[in-house]
Protein backbone atom coordinates (compact mmCIF):
# COMPACT_ATOMS: atom_id res chain seq x y z
CA UNK A 1 0.00 0.00 0.00
CA UNK A 2 1.25 3.67 -0.58
CA UNK A 3 1.82 6.14 1.40
CA UNK A 4 -0.66 8.33 2.86
CA UNK A 5 -1.11 11.16 0.21
CA UNK A 6 -3.21 13.15 2.40
CA UNK A 7 -1.57 13.30 5.64
CA UNK A 8 2.18 14.22 6.78
CA UNK A 9 3.32 10.32 8.27
CA UNK A 10 3.56 10.78 11.79
CA UNK A 11 5.71 9.15 14.78
CA UNK A 12 3.79 6.63 16.63
CA UNK A 13 4.34 4.87 20.06
CA UNK A 14 2.34 1.80 20.18
CA UNK A 15 1.83 0.16 23.96
CA UNK A 16 0.61 -3.36 23.71
CA UNK A 17 -0.13 -5.27 26.84
CA UNK A 18 2.02 -8.27 27.20
CA UNK A 19 -0.52 -10.38 28.42
CA UNK A 20 -1.02 -13.52 26.00
CA UNK A 21 -0.60 -12.95 22.60
CA UNK A 22 -4.24 -11.70 20.98
CA UNK A 23 -3.02 -8.43 21.80
CA UNK A 24 0.09 -9.00 19.68
CA UNK A 25 -1.55 -10.64 16.78
CA UNK A 26 -4.29 -7.82 16.57
CA UNK A 27 -1.82 -5.06 17.40
CA UNK A 28 0.58 -6.27 14.60
CA UNK A 29 -2.29 -5.98 12.31
CA UNK A 30 -2.59 -2.35 12.90
CA UNK A 31 0.75 -1.66 13.08
CA UNK A 32 1.00 -3.68 9.68
CA UNK A 33 -1.38 -0.63 8.13
CA UNK A 34 0.50 2.38 9.37
CA UNK A 35 3.88 1.31 8.50
CA UNK A 36 2.42 0.65 4.78
CA UNK A 37 0.92 3.98 4.94
CA UNK A 38 4.20 5.89 5.54
CA UNK A 39 3.78 6.07 8.99
CA UNK A 40 6.36 5.03 12.04
CA UNK A 41 5.80 2.95 14.53
CA UNK A 42 7.38 2.09 17.92
CA UNK A 43 5.58 -0.66 19.73
CA UNK A 44 6.42 -1.21 23.56
CA UNK A 45 5.78 -4.44 25.29
CA UNK A 46 6.22 -6.85 27.38
CA UNK A 47 5.56 -9.87 24.97
CA UNK A 48 8.34 -11.57 22.99
CA UNK A 49 9.59 -9.35 20.25
CA UNK A 50 10.15 -12.20 17.30
CA UNK A 51 6.47 -11.86 17.77
CA UNK A 52 6.40 -8.40 15.86
CA UNK A 53 9.75 -8.23 13.97
CA UNK A 54 9.27 -11.10 12.20
CA UNK A 55 5.56 -9.96 10.87
CA UNK A 56 6.58 -6.48 9.97
CA UNK A 57 9.82 -6.32 8.23
CA UNK A 58 10.59 -2.41 8.11
CA UNK A 59 13.22 0.23 8.89
CA UNK A 60 10.15 2.27 10.29
CA UNK A 61 8.67 -0.43 12.46
CA UNK A 62 10.73 -0.48 15.88
CA UNK A 63 10.42 -2.22 19.17
CA UNK A 64 11.04 -1.52 22.68
CA UNK A 65 10.86 -4.66 25.92
CA UNK A 66 8.63 -2.47 29.06
CA UNK A 67 6.16 -4.34 31.42
CA UNK A 68 4.04 -1.74 32.56
CA UNK A 69 0.71 -3.71 33.26
CA UNK A 70 0.40 -7.42 34.74
CA UNK A 71 -2.58 -8.69 32.73
CA UNK A 72 -4.12 -11.84 34.41
CA UNK A 73 -2.20 -14.49 36.15
CA UNK A 74 -3.13 -18.06 34.81
CA UNK A 75 -2.76 -21.29 37.29
CA UNK A 76 -3.27 -23.36 34.27
CA UNK A 77 -5.06 -22.88 30.80
CA UNK A 78 -9.15 -22.81 33.05
CA UNK A 79 -7.95 -21.32 36.16
CA UNK A 80 -7.44 -17.98 36.53
CA UNK A 81 -5.43 -16.90 40.30
CA UNK A 82 -7.25 -14.46 40.40
CA UNK A 83 -5.33 -12.68 44.05
CA UNK A 84 -2.13 -13.40 42.34
CA UNK A 85 -3.28 -11.21 39.17
CA UNK A 86 -4.26 -8.28 41.33
CA UNK A 87 -1.46 -8.45 43.60
CA UNK A 88 1.33 -8.70 39.87
CA UNK A 89 -0.93 -5.40 38.62
CA UNK A 90 -0.11 -3.52 41.76
CA UNK A 91 3.32 -4.73 42.17
CA UNK A 92 4.26 -3.79 38.61
CA UNK A 93 1.97 -0.86 38.12
CA UNK A 94 1.25 0.90 41.37
CA UNK A 95 4.42 0.41 43.63
CA UNK A 96 6.37 2.03 40.89
CA UNK A 97 4.05 4.51 39.41
CA UNK A 98 5.68 7.38 39.87
CA UNK A 99 8.85 6.02 38.15
CA UNK A 100 7.30 4.32 35.61
CA UNK A 101 5.03 7.77 34.66
CA UNK A 102 8.25 9.92 34.65
CA UNK A 103 10.55 7.26 32.55
CA UNK A 104 7.22 7.02 29.69
CA UNK A 105 6.78 10.91 29.70
CA UNK A 106 10.32 11.64 29.53
CA UNK A 107 10.65 8.76 26.35
CA UNK A 108 7.84 10.23 24.78
CA UNK A 109 8.44 13.61 25.18
CA UNK A 110 12.61 13.45 23.88
CA UNK A 111 11.49 11.18 20.57
CA UNK A 112 8.73 13.64 19.74
CA UNK A 113 6.11 10.92 19.41
CA UNK A 114 2.73 12.26 17.20
CA UNK A 115 0.32 9.89 18.61
CA UNK A 116 0.00 7.16 21.73
CA UNK A 117 -2.16 4.20 21.00
CA UNK A 118 -2.67 2.07 23.56
CA UNK A 119 -3.67 -2.33 23.42
CA UNK A 120 -4.42 -1.74 26.39
CA UNK A 121 -1.94 -0.33 28.53
CA UNK A 122 -3.64 2.07 31.70
CA UNK A 123 -0.43 4.09 32.21
CA UNK A 124 0.05 4.71 28.50
CA UNK A 125 -2.73 6.68 28.68
CA UNK A 126 -1.76 8.72 31.49
CA UNK A 127 2.05 9.20 30.25
CA UNK A 128 0.63 10.32 26.82
CA UNK A 129 -1.39 12.86 28.40
CA UNK A 130 1.28 14.27 30.84
CA UNK A 131 3.66 14.06 27.96
CA UNK A 132 1.04 16.35 25.99
CA UNK A 133 0.67 13.52 23.35
CA UNK A 134 -3.15 12.72 22.36
CA UNK A 135 -3.59 8.64 23.27
CA UNK A 136 -6.22 6.43 21.57
CA UNK A 137 -7.58 2.77 23.08
CA UNK A 138 -8.08 -0.32 20.71
CA UNK A 139 -9.73 -3.01 23.07
CA UNK A 140 -12.67 -5.00 23.43
CA UNK A 141 -12.00 -4.69 27.25
CA UNK A 142 -10.32 -2.50 29.86
CA UNK A 143 -8.71 -3.81 32.43
CA UNK A 144 -10.87 -2.03 34.80
CA UNK A 145 -13.93 -4.29 34.24
CA UNK A 146 -11.85 -7.65 34.08
CA UNK A 147 -10.21 -6.57 37.51
CA UNK A 148 -13.54 -5.29 39.30
CA UNK A 149 -14.97 -8.67 38.96
CA UNK A 150 -11.82 -9.92 40.74
CA UNK A 151 -12.78 -7.20 43.28
CA UNK A 152 -16.22 -9.71 44.25
CA UNK A 153 -13.48 -12.09 46.31
CA UNK A 154 -10.85 -9.86 46.69
CA UNK A 155 -11.65 -6.82 48.66
CA UNK A 156 -8.73 -5.21 49.50
CA UNK A 157 -8.71 -1.46 49.87
CA UNK A 158 -5.75 -1.12 47.77
CA UNK A 159 -6.95 -3.33 44.71
CA UNK A 160 -10.18 -1.15 45.00
CA UNK A 161 -7.79 1.70 44.38
CA UNK A 162 -6.05 -0.11 42.00
CA UNK A 163 -8.87 -0.13 39.57
CA UNK A 164 -10.06 3.28 39.91
CA UNK A 165 -6.70 4.25 39.36
CA UNK A 166 -7.09 2.05 35.46
CA UNK A 167 -10.08 3.63 35.55
CA UNK A 168 -9.00 7.00 35.99
CA UNK A 169 -6.13 6.62 33.05
CA UNK A 170 -8.18 5.31 30.40
CA UNK A 171 -10.13 8.69 31.05
CA UNK A 172 -7.42 10.21 29.94
CA UNK A 173 -7.38 8.75 26.22
CA UNK A 174 -8.73 10.87 23.59
CA UNK A 175 -10.53 8.18 21.82
CA UNK A 176 -11.66 4.11 22.60
CA UNK A 177 -11.24 2.41 18.92
CA UNK A 178 -13.98 -0.43 20.11
CA UNK A 179 -13.67 -3.95 18.75
CA UNK A 180 -16.38 -6.23 18.48
CA UNK A 181 -17.27 -8.15 21.47
CA UNK A 182 -16.88 -5.43 23.59
CA UNK A 183 -17.80 -5.23 27.21
CA UNK A 184 -18.82 -2.11 29.45
CA UNK A 185 -15.85 0.70 29.02
CA UNK A 186 -17.35 3.68 30.91
CA UNK A 187 -13.92 5.61 32.13
CA UNK A 188 -13.81 6.23 27.77
CA UNK A 189 -15.66 9.35 27.16
CA UNK A 190 -15.48 9.06 23.42
CA UNK A 191 -15.88 5.84 21.74
CA UNK A 192 -16.00 4.53 18.00
CA UNK A 193 -16.85 1.38 17.25
CA UNK A 194 -14.58 -0.21 14.48
CA UNK A 195 -14.67 -3.83 12.60
CA UNK A 196 -12.82 -6.50 13.71
CA UNK A 197 -9.36 -6.55 13.92
CA UNK A 198 -7.75 -10.22 12.34
CA UNK A 199 -4.60 -11.62 11.22
CA UNK A 200 -5.27 -12.64 7.36
CA UNK A 201 -4.73 -16.32 6.40
CA UNK A 202 -1.74 -16.80 4.48
CA UNK A 203 -2.63 -20.20 2.70
CA UNK A 204 -5.57 -21.47 1.04
CA UNK A 205 -7.60 -24.85 2.41
CA UNK A 206 -6.10 -26.94 -0.03
CA UNK A 207 -2.46 -25.98 1.08
CA UNK A 208 -3.79 -26.71 4.70
CA UNK A 209 -4.92 -29.71 4.26
CA UNK A 210 -2.14 -31.54 2.12
CA UNK A 211 0.06 -30.16 4.71
CA UNK A 212 -1.88 -31.77 7.52
CA UNK A 213 -2.23 -35.03 5.21
CA UNK A 214 -6.09 -34.39 5.02
CA UNK A 215 -8.63 -34.55 2.86
CA UNK A 216 -10.33 -31.57 0.95
CA UNK A 217 -13.88 -31.78 2.87
CA UNK A 218 -12.26 -33.18 6.16
CA UNK A 219 -14.40 -30.86 8.84
CA UNK A 220 -11.85 -29.37 10.95
CA UNK A 221 -12.01 -27.75 14.73
CA UNK A 222 -9.14 -25.92 16.44
CA UNK A 223 -9.45 -25.83 20.03
CA UNK A 224 -7.38 -22.86 21.99
CA UNK A 225 -7.01 -22.62 25.59
CA UNK A 226 -5.48 -19.48 27.06
CA UNK A 227 -2.35 -20.31 29.74
CA UNK A 228 1.29 -19.13 30.35
CA UNK A 229 2.90 -17.22 27.28
CA UNK A 230 6.17 -18.62 26.52
CA UNK A 231 8.58 -16.09 26.20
Amino acid sequence: MASDATHDPLSIAYYCTGHGLGHATRSIEVCKHLVERGHSVTVITAAPARVFLREVPSARFLLRKAVLDAGSKQLDPFTVDVKGSLEDYYNTAVVRRDEMLAAEVQWLQSNNFDLVVSDVVPLACTAAAMAGVPAVCVSNFSWDFIYSEYLTTQRRTEFKRLVWQIAQDYSTAALLLRLPGYVPMPAFTAIEDVPLVVRHARKFPAQVCEELGLPLDAKLAVLIHGGPMLM
